[in-house]
């Protein structure tokens, strides 16, 4: 079998960000366009992940986090909820080790309380195993929503008794599910759609938007090398003005 190579890219173009977030959007109509069944996109955008994943790990991105499956989701046609679980499954069967391999540190995003009890204890089997993994972490949104996560911390802050003057953004940040970890710079959105959908709202307040024209199964190492040229061209103010105008 023969490996091709890489072709070389210009890595000292880029501003790497920090924490990189992806909508994995398009794999239905990169099925359809193709003659294929929907469950065939699913199937191709999560072959695509690995090469992203290791793309990420060439380019120095130290955290990913992927809109898996939305709370949204939910209310597709059975059938195609029942592939999307089985295709989740099947990932963390043949995937695991590989990822563990390559320093990967998996963490959930959602709510894994409405999740088959098996898939479950995958799910948390593999967050247990790479727990001290630490070349990236993937942070895998599955079974989420920006507002049920916003909900679920307003709740918690009440459970907990904490005063309403004491409830800072530090704090609140501290009820979510990305806890500890930096908002994301840079928020990736394939197949040309321009809207983030109930992701990361609240992290993705200053968040760079690119919306990259591929599909997903075909957003590959060169597709995220021009997303990160994008990112890496921008200002980013935070709601200021630049410097150099602030007098």
């Amino acid at each position: 079998m023969v490996v091709q190579k890489k072709p070389p890219l210009d890595l000292s173009k880029l501003k790497v960000p920090t924490h990189m977030a992806v909508i994995m959007d398009g794999n239905g109509r990169w099925a359809r366009k193709r003659g294929l069944p929907r469950q065939a996109g699913h199937r191709a955008g999560v072959e695509n992940l690995r090469r992203v994943i290791d793309a990420c790990v060439e380019f120095g991105i130290k955290i990913l986090t992927i809109y898996a499956f939305s709370t949204e989701n939910w209310g597709r046609p059975e059938s195609e909820v029942r592939g999307l679980m089985r295709i989740f499954s099947h990932v963390l069967d043949q995937e695991l080790d590989e990822l563990h391999a390559q320093g990967v540190c998996l963490h959930h995003l959602g709510d894994l309380s409405g999740i088959d009890p098996h898939l479950q204890r995958k799910v948390l089997g593999a967050i247990e195993l790479t727990k001290n993994n630490t070349r990236l972490i993937l942070n895998v949104a599955f079974n989420y929503g920006g507002r049920a996560e916003i909900l679920h911390a307003v709740q918690q802050i009440i459970a907990d008794g904490i005063p309403p003057e004491q409830v800072t953004e530090e704090l609140f940040s501290s009820y979510l599910f990305t806890r500890g970890l930096p908002d994301p710079d840079l928020v990736i959105r394939t197949s040309g759609e321009v809207r983030v959908s109930n992701f990361l709202i609240w992290q993705a307040a200053y968040a760079e938007l690119y919306a990259a024209p591929e599909y997903w199964p075909d957003f590959g190492r060169e597709a995220l090398y021009q997303a990160l040229l994008d990112y890496s061209q921008r200002e980013r103010r935070y709601g200021r003005l630049p410097e150099a105008n602030e007098s």
